[in-house]
């Protein structure tokens, strides 16, 4: 198993992508914590995670606070006696409140910011005393290719996820010397089990004629997550992962 006696915390990892990384983690070895602020769906990936034989525990936390991200490190980090993997997943969802530039929200460009940008600093921060002390890790910061190619009326999601990118490269630079990696992987298009609930064989087709191989995945992203955090990928740092099924080869523009 690739992760095995790894250390690692997944924000937001009760739903979607952040629950992929958090199972996919656990089947190769990996001690997670869980994170989110649904008490109840934590429970149940814990469980799910412990049914099959690993180990897990959850952790809520609100990552909108300096204070609570903090927290939420030592926290974990105490649940399994250190840390030695961050995965940045959490996200301030855009759906229904994000804009385009002329009609953004001041208080919802400040929120997506705060979350999508200076949480992972807060957590990253709080984090790397306890990388630093075992001598090695990985973070994992899961951004958009919105970063890049970002769909009209994505502005706040966009620009945070921009930021993200460069935060990763500017960790990769700062802490390489001391056996500490970062990178990003940015998904295109990913089945969302909400989202997609009503998933109609025409938009379907549309999406997939934008890809060069198929639409991608939660579980894609969490086996990108893995290589991440193993030691296998330890030549890679600072680099920004286009998981988008050649969407952004194919085409001048993804909804990815």
């Amino acid at each position: 198993m690739r992760l095995t006696g790894e250390i690692a915390l997944v924000t937001g990892s009760t739903a979607g992508i952040g629950k992929a990384i958090a199972l996919e983690f656990a089947t190769e070895g990996a001690h997670v914590v869980v994170h989110g602020r649904d008490s109840a769906r934590g429970a149940a990936v814990v469980a799910e995670i412990e049914a099959g034989g690993a180990t897990a525990g959850f952790v809520a936390a609100d990552l909108s606070t300096e204070e609570a991200c903090g927290e939420l490190v030592e926290r974990s980090a105490h649940r399994f006696g250190g840390l030695t993997v961050l995965v940045n997943n959490a996200v301030a969802s855009p759906d229904g409140h994000d804009s385009a530039v002329g009609e953004m929200d001041t208080a919802y460009w400040e929120h997506a910011l705060r979350v999508n940008l200076t949480a992972p600093m807060w957590l990253t921060r709080a984090a790397l005393p306890h990388l630093l002390t075992a001598g090695h890790g990985s973070i994992v910061n899961v951004s958009s290719r919105q970063a890049e190619r970002p769909s009209a009326g994505f502005a706040a999601y966009a620009a945070s996820k921009g930021g993200l990118n460069a935060l990763t490269r500017a960790l990769a630079v700062e802490y390489a010397r001391h056996g500490i990696r970062a990178n990003t992987i940015s998904p295109g298009y990913v089945i969302n089990e909400r989202r997609d609930a009503e998933f109609s064989p025409e938009r379907r087709a549309r999406l997939e004629a934008m890809h060069l191989t198929r639409l991608g995945s939660a579980r894609d992203v969490a086996l990108a997550a893995v290589y991440l955090a193993s030691r296998e990928s330890e030549l890679l740092t600072g680099i920004n992962l286009a998981l988008d099924g050649g969407s952004g080869t194919a085409r001048a523009a993804s909804f990815g």
